[in-house]
Order: structure tokens, then C-alpha cells, then sequence
């Protein structure tokens, strides 16, 4: 080790003389570390976002303690610190509000300590980017460690899973599902530590991290209650000690190449609408420019691959008994950019060389692939200006080009005081409009775009309309869903202008959203607009409604955009 001692960062702590470097010491050796422990290794620090309170990230304590017996290994120091956990099943409003302050805490947590290298270990749909973003605004070497999905879960001898709830949930309205089965169904469906089995915003992050090249190999797939898991833990804690030794930072690995290639496995696999907010948002931390429409270029030639709920059959267990994301990386490798370096040192191309698939069920080929329309499609048109997304593998083949009536809801409280109401003035052809869900105007863009269908609608037996909201949806969820509308409504875009009754033309193969409404009514309209009072007077929100950023530009604040790098100029005593 004595090789680098005088290179790495954490001596700047624990190898100085006099009172600081005393006190930087004396007070860690008070948990019961040896002095020799101070002399030169990698301190390796590994961001937590376990909590009770984010049941997906459950097992990540112990996760942890696999990642520090390969750190040890290796000759490193490990030291494991929390940083803000977000529970995306009981967090209100919701967590895409708190997103960019957990990237704040990992940034300055990482910043402000001790380390030479980071091991991040999350699994739950924000804990993901928020502290990769963090990570990237240090800068530091940084490799991914995902918390892995649930086992498929089991009711009445079928595979159940987070993508059922809908379904689960409109049957229960109808009465055709019991309450009483519809609470059996919760521990059958959720029956073992992890995130979503399916190929929700959880496996699609897990999914993005390998194809970006900041984990080792099959961290997307393998399930968390599987005991490979924790060997891929001691294998990350032996790697992020070399990767201190080769100054491998998180810039070298995440160019633009790395990213067009996390666009083009997104729809391989079929992978959720919120990738783009955070891919979005990754990108700005280390300077790479992106834009909406690249996720419509690089997504445009590429097959759905995975047959994975929402957009397919299966869920995340089944993909990796397959082969795991390696076998998608293999069968994309006319696309993607295979010279794209990895954590482990090789090109992503190199790691997906032997790759086998074990289970042509659940993963096609581009010759034969589970769909053809895969990816997200960007819209475009006088009602988002700067855009907005849909998913067309998960999407009603018949409403991809559709023109009816708005039937308006202001925001998320109108919709749920008259979705059930019996006489509303709306049919099958309607199109839904949800109001108010943006990153200012909830505020936080919750996921709540995918609103379910009137019951008069459910009553007639339609199971899909289209539906548009500034808002995001789950992962897990499905249907034809225009999201991310850009600008938002509380800012005074044309989609706050929207009245029922209004002629709204969706055309996804013409990348078209049109509000049939005359440009001299829309003047008229916007005179009257009166921005919302969105009710909060200080605090974390209060900033992040003055400072946050419209979907097409990814959700960050204003001011998080860049890095700071890892220097820290001045000792705390």
C-alpha cells in the first residue's frame, strides 16, 4: 500500500501530524480500529440508504456487511455511513420531492469525509439516482451495488406481481374482488426482502447502473434473497479497492457513449418512464449533454427484448434464471457502443461476450424479439411545447393515434372528489386530463399520471383510455399514459390552459400531442390565468418549487447542475 499512501485522499485526515491529525484518529480508533488501519489503506465508503422506513432497501445492513468482508479482502478500510433513505411505498407526497435533497446529503456526505472510494448500495426507485448524482458531483471511483428484486410473488399457484395492483385494484372498485382477498394478496405478493419484481422504476434503475458500467455484472437481475447477491457484495468491496489503486473515477465511466447505451438497453427491456427525469439528471451532474429527444433516437431501432411485466409476461427472477441483463447486452451489441469501459475495468461489450440465454420465453432476439415498438416516444405539439413521453410497449396499440373531448381534471383532489361520480360527461373516447401533478405543482411530479378509469368506464367494461398529466407514473403500471407534459401547468403552459370539451389529438408514429383549440382562444385564456398558490412558505420545499427544473430538462434544482469535485481546502479544528 505504501505505494499510494502519499496519493490518497483520506491521509489528508488520517495521516496528518499535530492536533488535527489527533483528532481525526483518536476519535475512530473509539469503535475499536487499530492504529495500522490509519496507515495508508483505501478508505472505502459505502452510502447506505437502508431504513426501516424504505422496506425495499430492508437488507442492505446486511448487504453492507458483504461489501466490508471484500474491502477488508482487498486491503481497504471500509467505513459505512447513512445518508437520507426514500420509501417510495409509504413517503408522502411523494419521493421524487426529496430526489435531489438525498443527492445533496450523499454529495456532501462523500465530499466532507474521510474516503478514497465509494461503494453506493440502493434499491428503491429514488434511492438510485439520488446517490449517483451525488457520487458524480465528487467524482470520486464509485461503484454501484443494487439491493436486488423481491422473488416472484405467489397467489392461488400464479405469479404475482407489483404490475397486478392495478388490475387487482380496478376489480376491487368493480366488486368482482373481494376486500378480503385483496388483503391475502399483499404478503403473497411481497414475500420476500427486495425491490418490485417487476420492471418497474426499482429494476429499470438496477438495469441502468449495469448498462451504464457502475456494477459489476448481473447486479440488475440477481433477486435479493438469493445468496449470489451478497457474493456480487463481497466481489463490489474486493473491486472498489482496485479501483481506488487505478484512479478509476465515476467521469471515466459515465461519457456519452455509456449513456446512449443505458437509452437503448431502457428499451430492450422495456424499462420505465421515469428512466429519462433521472437519466436526465445523472447526465447534468457530470456535464454531459443530453436532451429528451435523444431517448427517442437511441430507442427509436431497438426491439423489446425482455418479456417483463408491465410490458410482458414475466418479472425480474425469471430474468435472471435466464441469463440476466448480460444476455440483453449481448443481443443489443450491433447498437450499443461495446468499447464503453465498466467499473471492473473491461468494456461492456467484453462483459456480455459469453452470455447465454436459458430461457427464450423470457428474453427474445432482435430477429425475434417479445415486441417491436419498444422504448419511450417523444411527443411533441402546441400543448408541450417542450415535450412529453409515452411508453408504447405498455400502451393500447388502438390509441396510439386518437383524437377525442378533454374531460379535465384540475388537479389530483378534483379527480379523486368525481372519478366515481355517475354522471359524468365523458365516454370511452374521452381523453382524460390530469392537471397540477408537475414538479412544482404538486410539488414533487408524483405518480399519480396513470389515473384510474371512471367507474362508469370500468362498468362498461373499457379497460384503457388515453390519459395525459404533467405528472409521472409508476414503473410498474401500464396503459396509454402521456407523461412529463412540458411546461408544466402550475408555470403557465398551455396544458393549464385545457378546459373540457377542448379536441386533444394524440399521434405517437408522428411524434404529435395537438390541442385543437385556436391560438387567439389560448391568448384569451392565458389572461385569465392566475399561477396557483401552492401553500408552502419555507423550508426544503419552498426552495425546491423556486429552483427546480421542468421534466424535459430532468427535475434537478438549478444550482445542483455540475460538480464541486472532492476537495475539501480547509480542516474542521
Amino acid at each position: 500500500m505504501t505505494d499510494i499512501k502519499k496519493d490518497l485522499r483520506s491521509q489528508k485526515w488520517f495521516g496528518k501530524t499535530g492536533k488535527d491529525g489527533f483528532i481525526y484518529r483518536a476519535w475512530m480508533k473509539n469503535q475499536g480500529y487499530p492504529a495500522d488501519e490509519f496507515e495508508g489503506k483505501p478508505v472505502i465508503g459505502i452510502c447506505n440508504t437502508w431504513s426501516e422506513l424504505t422496506p425495499c432497501n430492508g437488507h442492505l445492513r446486511q448487504l453492507a456487511e458483504h461489501v466490508k468482508r471484500g474491502v477488508w479482502e482487498a486491503g481497504g478500510f471500509p467505513l459505512e455511513f447513512p445518508v437520507m433513505s426514500l420509501g417510495e411505498t409509504l413517503m408522502k407526497p411523494t419521493t421524487m420531492l426529496y430526489r435531489n435533497l438525498a443527492s445533496m446529503d450523499a454529495e456532501e456526505s462523500i465530499r466532507g469525509n474521510p474516503m478514497d472510494g465509494v461503494v453506493l448500495l440502493g434499491g428503491c426507485d429514488k434511492t438510485t439516482p439520488s446517490i449517483l448524482m451525488g457520487a458524480a458531483s465528487v467524482d470520486l471511483p464509485t461503484i454501484f451495488l443494487s439491493g436486488g428484486p423481491m422473488l416472484n410473488g405467489k397467489h392461488k399457484g400464479k405469479d404475482v406481481g407489483t404490475t397486478d395492483l392495478w388490475k387487482l385494484s380496478e376489480a376491487n372498485r368493480k366488486g368482482d374482488l373481494s376486500q378480503k382477498e385483496f388483503v391475502e394478496i399483499e404478503a403473497a405478493m411481497c414475500r420476500s426482502d427486495g425491490h418490485c419484481a417487476v420492471m418497474g422504476t426499482a429494476s429499470t434503475m438496477a438495469c441502468m447502473i449495469e448498462a451504464l458500467g457502475m456494477s459489476l455484472p448481473h447486479n440488475a437481475a440477481i433477486p435479493a434473497a438469493d445468496a449470489r447477491r451478497k457474493v456480487l457484495a463481497h466481489l463490489t468491496g474486493r473491486r472498489i479497492v482496485d479501483m481506488v489503486k487505478e484512479d478509476l473515477k465515476l467521469s471515466k465511466v459515465l461519457t456519452r457513449e455509456a449513456f446512449e447505451n443505458a437509452i437503448m438497453v431502457n428499451a430492450g427491456i422495456g424499462g420505465s418512464t421515469n428512466f429519462v427525469v433521472h437519466l436526465l439528471a445523472i447526465a447534468g451532474r457530470v456535464g454531459v449533454p443530453l436532451t429528451l429527444e435523444d431517448f427517442d433516437e437511441f430507442s427509436a431501432k431497438i426491439p423489446l427484448l425482455a418479456n417483463l411485466q408491465p410490458s410482458g409476461k414475466y418479472m425480474m427472477e425469471d430474468l435472471y434464471y435466464a441469463g440476466g441483463l448480460p444476455v440483453i447486452l449481448k443481443g443489443l451489441r450491433a447498437h450499443l457502443n461495446n468499447t464503453a469501459l465498466t467499473v471492473n475495468g473491461k468494456s461492456i461489450g467484453a462483459n456480455s461476450e459469453a452470455a447465454a440465454c436459458y430461457n427464450e420465453a423470457v428474453i427474445g432476439t432482435v430477429e425475434k424479439p417479445v415486441k417491436h415498438d419498444s422504448g419511450i416516444a417523444v411527443v411533441k405539439g402546441n400543448l408541450c411545447p417542450n415535450g412529453a413521453i409515452i411508453k408504447p410497449s405498455a400502451a393500447t396499440p388502438a390509441l396510439m393515434q386518437h383524437k377525442g373531448r378533454a374531460f379535465v381534471f384540475e388537479d389530483i383532489e378534483d379527480y379523486k372528489a368525481r372519478v366515481n361520480l355517475p354522471d359524468l360527461d365523458l365516454d370511452e373516447n374521452s381523453v382524460l386530463v390530469l392537471k397540477n401533478a408537475g414538479p412544482k405543482g404538486y410539488p414533487g411530479m408524483p405518480e399519480v399520471g396513470n389515473i384510474g378509469l371512471p367507474k362508469t368506464m370500468l362498468d362498461k367494461g373499457i379497460t384503457d383510455m388515453v390519459r395525459i398529466s404533467d405528472g409521472r407514473m409508476s414503473g410498474t403500471a401500464f396503459g396509454t399514459v402521456v407523461l412529463h407534459i412540458s411546461p408544466e401547468a402550475a408555470v403557465g403552459g398551455t396544458f393549464g390552459l385545457v378546459q373540457t370539451g377542448d379536441i386533444i389529438e394524440l399521434d405517437v408514429p408522428n411524434r404529435k400531442l395537438t390541442l385543437h383549440v385556436s391560438e387567439e382562444e389560448l391568448a384569451e385564456r392565458k389572461k385569465r390565468w392566475k399561477a396557483p398558490d401552492l401553500g408552502y412558505a419555507r423550508g426544503y420545499t419552498k426552495m425546491y418549487i423556486e429552483h427546480v427544473e421542468q421534466a424535459h430538462e430532468g427535475v434537478d434544482l438549478d444550482f445542483l447542475k455540475g460538480n464541486s469535485g472532492s476537495e475539501v481546502k480547509r480542516d474542521s479544528h
